[in-house]
Order: C-alpha cells, then sequence, then structure tokens
C-alpha cells in the first residue's frame, strides 16, 4: 500500500512558501503522494454538519489555499511524487476549462496528476458558486463526458444538456494518456455504481472497516457488471486524525490516536484492500512542526515494519 500525506494548504498551513518547503521535505521522507482538498469558506450559519465527529464545521477552512494552485508549488518542488485531489468540487467550473487547469498541471508534473472528484457536502458552497445543488450526480456524469472529450478527441465536440461544445481543436493534450486516473468520492449505491462503470478508483475517508469493505464491493461488482476489470481500480483513504500523546480508546481510532496507533490502523486498511492512503492533520492541529514531525514519524515507523 503506498503512502501519503496532505499538502499544506488550509488554516495556519496556508502559506506557499511553507507549501513548497513541506512538499519537498514530504518527498524527501519518502511518501509516495501528496493530496490537496477543496473548501471556499466557513458560512456563519452552515446549511450542513460537517461529516465527522460533532458535525462542527473546522474553523481552519476560513483560510483555504486553491487545491490546484497548492498542487501546482508541489510539482515544481519534487520530482517523482504523485499528485492528487482529495477530492476536487468539480462542478463548481465549466467542465471545458477544468479540463484545460487539469491538463496543465499534469503536463507541468510529467504526469503525475490523479484527478479525484467528489460532489461536496455544503450547499452554501454551491449558493456562492452558483450551482444548483439539485441534480448533482446528472451534471458530474456529464462533467465527466465533457473532460473526456477534452483529453481525448482529435476534434473536440460535445452536445448535452448543460453544455454544448461546438467542433473545435483543444491541442493541448495531458502527459498521461489517455487520461490522468480519475477517482471518484462518494457514500451512495449510485456514487459506488458510477465509480465501477467509469473510474479508476474511489476515495474515501477513514470509516469503520465492514462499511468500507462493503461499499468497495459494490464498486468492483459495478466494475464486473459492465465488463471492466475490478482489479485495475484502486481505493484511496483520507485519514483525519488527531495524534494523542498517550493511546487513545480503541473506539476513537483511527480520528484520535497516537502515531502508533495510526500506523496500525493503516496497516489495517491495506489488508482490507486499499491501495494507499493518506494522512491530514490540518483539521486536528495548526502546528507546523507537529505536522512535519508526525510525517516524519510515521513514516519511519512504517518503513520500519
Amino acid at each position: 500500500m503506498q503512502i501519503g500525506y496532505a499538502v499544506p494548504q488550509y488554516g495556519a498551513f496556508a502559506d506557499p512558501d511553507f507549501i513548497r518547503q513541506a512538499s519537498a521535505d514530504l518527498e524527501a521522507m519518502g511518501y509516495s503522494s501528496l493530496w490537496a482538498g477543496d473548501r471556499i469558506m466557513l458560512p456563519l450559519a452552515p446549511s450542513d454538519p460537517y461529516p465527522g465527529g460533532d458535525g462542527e464545521v473546522p474553523p481552519a477552512f476560513a483560510t483555504f489555499f486553491d487545491p490546484l494552485t497548492a498542487l501546482t508549488l508541489a510539482a515544481v518542488s519534487t520530482r517523482e511524487v504523485r499528485l492528487g485531489t482529495s477530492t476536487l468540487n468539480a462542478l463548481w467550473q465549466p467542465p471545458v476549462l477544468l479540463a484545460r487547469m487539469l491538463t496543465s498541471l499534469d503536463l507541468l508534473s510529467h504526469g503525475r496528476l490523479d484527478v479525484g472528484i467528489g460532489l461536496g457536502w455544503l450547499r452554501d458552497e454551491y449558493t456562492a458558486t452558483g450551482v444548483p445543488w439539485q441534480g448533482r450526480g446528472d451534471r458530474l456524469e456529464e462533467t465527466l463526458d465533457v473532460m473526456e472529450a477534452v483529453w481525448s478527441s482529435e476534434v473536440v465536440e460535445h452536445k448535452g444538456t448543460l453544455w454544448t461544445v461546438p467542433p473545435s481543436h483543444i491541442d493541448l493534450k495531458p502527459f498521461q494518456r489517455p487520461r490522468p486516473p480519475i477517482l471518484l468520492a462518494g457514500y451512495t449505491p449510485s456514487a459506488l455504481e458510477r465509480i465501477g462503470r467509469r473510474a479508476d478508483g474511489w476515495l474515501s475517508a477513514a470509516i469503520p472497516m465492514p462499511y468500507l469493505t462493503s461499499l468497495w464491493d459494490m464498486a468492483l461488482q459495478s466494475a464486473a457488471r459492465v465488463d471492466r476489470d475490478p482489479s485495475a481500480l484502486r481505493m484511496v483513504v483520507r485519514v483525519n486524525p488527531k495524534i494523542t500523546d498517550s493511546p487513545a480508546p480503541d473506539d476513537q481510532v483511527p480520528h484520535a490516536g497516537t502515531v502508533q496507533q495510526i500506523g496500525d490502523y493503516l496497516l489495517t486498511l491495506a489488508q482490507a484492500g486499499a491501495h494507499e492512503a493518506f494522512v491530514d492533520l490540518q483539521t486536528t492541529t495548526s502546528s507546523r512542526d507537529q505536522f512535519m514531525d508526525v510525517a516524519h514519524e510515521l513514516i519511519t515507523r512504517l518503513h520500519a515494519g
């Protein structure tokens, strides 16, 4: 299983110089991937509870560096580590423009981009971007259709419910052919069906293991139904732990625990079939020293077995 870490990006970590230095240091430590999230704002009265913990939206979300800009800084500061979005809320921009931004980043990084896409959970962000909350699944399907056309067609053309692209040359193509890997988030049956039908993998968060494996089975079964190779799909799991000095109760892991407990949990993810997992401390600490110290201790313990 590959081990990744979050790109420093929000709250106290939303600093370009720190993003560049931390990205280089994390690659030197031995991390395989760096991941960026996507939030816009911290509403004073959120329309929806945060999906985790006590439902309170993390205060750090009030300061959020653009994910693709953060990954650009990471790309020019590293050589081999892969760069992913977990998750990019792709519905907030026209797909032709989004495809161009992602193509540019894939070229700049010489083919190190993983495009992780989600639908988000906060209706306020859809209101702020002028995008309807209803019909998100259909909007995502057509977004993927347009991006696929931009990435793979010599003459790009699309006629759909939401967007029309007249026959055109869009000759800027990704470094990775036919396109960067697409990973989709989601926990509903329709989301898992879509993953199996047209994605390269699933982006999950740390959820109870029986639930994780049952949802993964749904994606694999969906792939098999449309004659895709289920073994080609990847599962990537985000872990947002609060690091404690003394061991946390078992029922609090991986949401809280020592570095040893979090490392042990990552090993259980590997046994459950996860291909990659990454750790993000930005919702649980504002200390840059802890952000980097935990990264070093964690990867050292994992490399030691």
